[in-house]
């Protein structure tokens, strides 16, 4: 087999690394991480609020992005319903199983009438 083929190939799907680019995040990631190695302690009590608060915004990003993403296109149909009510039940502080049955019985019902 030829080596090309292996690596992706040649042509339009063949991806190129810059290793550069590779090599500078690592080395900011390891800085970063240095950075709080020596001021962790200084700067845990200023920064406490705001680190409490980012679990929360990632996890809902990534279930807008799972909802309405598909590829490089949005697309607003039954999972939207659904995520939309379990928002409700989850603020109306239903417990976990019925969040999930909430979700699918709406998706369900949407997709059945549509």
């Amino acid at each position: 087999m030829d080596p090309t083929e292996l690596a992706g190939g040649t042509g339009w799907g063949r991806r190129n690394v810059s290793w550069t680019a590779v090599l500078v995040i690592s080395g900011g990631a390891y800085a970063f991480k240095l950075l709080g190695l020596v001021a962790g302690t200084r700067f845990a009590a200023a920064l406490e609020p705001a680190t409490v608060l980012l679990p929360p915004a990632l996890f809902s990003a990534i279930i807008v992005l799972m909802t309405v993403a598909d590829g490089p296109a949005l697309v607003i149909d039954a999972r939207v319903a659904g995520v939309g009510l379990a928002t409700v039940a989850v603020w109306r502080r239903a417990p976990f199983v019925v969040v999930v049955l909430v979700a699918m019985a709406a998706t369900a019902v949407v997709r059945l009438v549509t």
